[in-house]
């Protein structure tokens, strides 16, 4: 059966293109820094982005724990929210791994973090406290409805950060729906900030790779974890291909994953028992709750689906997250309406 599968945008395949690509790709050994198709995708990560250099990482979770490892210490602190993929997903990585500590704080609604609420975690220079080093925010921010956050925020939140000598990381593995979702070009989301990771392997289609954007600096010394952590790759430029090819040519047409994601919102809205939260998706994530009316379980709803041909992902006890993607169509969000008001009625 084909399926539509709207568990997530980690499900995308390659498109012939990238698969082009990655057989003519040329390589070298990236460990040694000579792997020609390595180093073109992050110098055009970097341009795009606004930075002085990047790094080629298997993984959006890499990519995050190299980056915020090449800032902090042992002992220090990262202020996150408590909402956070860092947080919640990332298996603790930053204080297994690096003796990192993270003081999670609430999120607004809209994904922001409060800049009192900022304030009120840093701590104070006190021998018996870890220090303070280290502001995470997450653009787009998956568990709070795949919103978006504005460039006058980050400014805002870098500046106050800046000022108290903190540094800024933004976990950006859906950065470009933010982008596109806001009509900007996307260097004015990271130019304020110190380091931003990015995913290939969602939205972009690539089949897998993450990259890490930074300062000369910075970049030097997470290329240096990335080896610690085992992701320095040999011919990685096969892999790399892909992401040039995503980089060039798949950015503009997440807006067409927006618009499907808000055709699917549309009419889930019509069924009884359905309440979105957000009602309106900012970009190609669709959540909504179970009221208390419909009897079937999640568990139950997603064997359902499947039955019609539709996996779904259940992103809570009542709690349902749809994500469009290159390979949803408009029969397939047409097609996942129609199982929902027949399972549901």
């Amino acid at each position: 059966m084909e399926y539509v599968d709207l568990r997530s945008d980690t499900v995308t395949k390659p498109t012939p293109a990238m698969r082009e690509a990655m057989a003519k790709a040329p390589v070298g050994d990236d460990v040694y820094n000579d792997d020609p198709t390595v180093n073109q995708l992050q110098e055009l990560a970097a341009a795009r982005l606004g930075k002085q250099a990047a790094l080629f990482v298997p993984s959006g979770t890499m990519g995050n724990l190299a980056g915020i490892l090449a800032h902090c210490g042992r002992g220090d602190e990262v202020i996150m929210g408590q909402r956070s993929h860092t947080f919640l997903h990332e298996g603790g990585g930053i204080s297994t791994l690096g003796g990192v500590h993270s003081c999670q704080i609430k999120e607004q609604l809209d994904g922001s973090l409060a800049l009192e609420d900022v304030e009120a975690a840093i701590r104070a220079d006190d021998e018996h406290e870890p220090v303070t080093r280290l502001v995470e925010i997450e653009n787009t921010h998956n568990a709070c409805g795949g919103v978006t956050q504005p460039p006058a925020y980050i400014e805002r939140l870098a500046d106050f950060a800046h000022a108290r000598g903190l540094i800024v990381h933004m976990d950006g593995a859906r950065l470009f729906n933010s982008a596109v979702a806001q009509g900007v070009d996307v260097s004015r989301l990271t130019g304020p900030v110190d380091s931003v990771t990015f995913c290939l392997s969602k939205g972009l289609c690539a089949p897998v790779g993450s990259v890490l954007c930074g300062s000369a600096e910075f970049i030097h010394k997470a290329r240096r974890i990335r080896k610690h952590l085992g992701g320095g790759m040999r011919q990685a430029g096969i892999i790399a291909a892909a992401g040039i090819v995503a980089l060039e040519t798949m950015v503009d047409r997440l807006a067409d994953d927006h618009i499907r994601a808000r055709s699917l919102a549309h009419g889930l809205n019509d069924i009884p028992g359905i309440k979105l939260n957000p009602a309106v998706p900012d970009t190609n994530m669709v959540f909504f709750d179970l009221a208390d009316s419909i009897k079937l379980s999640t568990q139950q709803i997603e064997k359902k689906l499947e039955e019609h041909g539709i996996l779904a992902h259940a992103s809570g006890p009542r709690r349902f997250r749809l994500v469009t993607h290159y390979w949803i169509d408009d029969a397939g969000v047409e097609k996942t309406i129609a199982a929902l008001k027949e399972i549901l009625a």
